[in-house]
């Protein structure tokens, strides 16, 4: 698994597979960032992922290519970019459509808060 504090990019469906064990293993947030090179919106909240791994290395940041791994987004049914992910131990717990800045920040300081009182 990568360094913690990064945002980490799943290029290929093995590599999209072998993080989302690890990172469900791990019983930490798992926020996954469906992105697409051509999405404004997604240029927009990356930096904001990125710093927020840097802060928060108790949450795992994986992302996903919608254009590079098809199979993937159409597994979780992604319809809009980005779209994002909460999971906990492999269950999605809540989602964020859009470049929501706020909403992101809120929803991942509740998530990871139960995470720290459920341990």
């Amino acid at each position: 698994m990568a360094e913690e504090g990064q945002v980490i990019g799943c290029h290929t469906v093995d590599s999209w597979n072998e993080q989302l064990q690890l990172a469900n293993a791990s019983n930490k947030l798992v926020v996954v960032d469906f992105t697409a090179s051509w999405c404004g919106p997604c240029r927009l909240i990356t930096p904001v992922l990125v710093e927020l791994a840097k802060k928060l290395p108790q949450v795992i940041f994986l992302k996903v290519d919608v254009d590079e791994l098809k199979s993937v987004a159409q597994d979780w049914a992604i319809e809009a970019m980005p779209t994002l992910i909460f999971l906990k131990e492999g269950t999605i717990v809540d989602k964020v459509v859009g470049a929501r800045k706020d909403e992101l920040q809120q929803k991942i300081a509740f998530h990871s808060s139960n995470l720290v009182q459920n341990a």
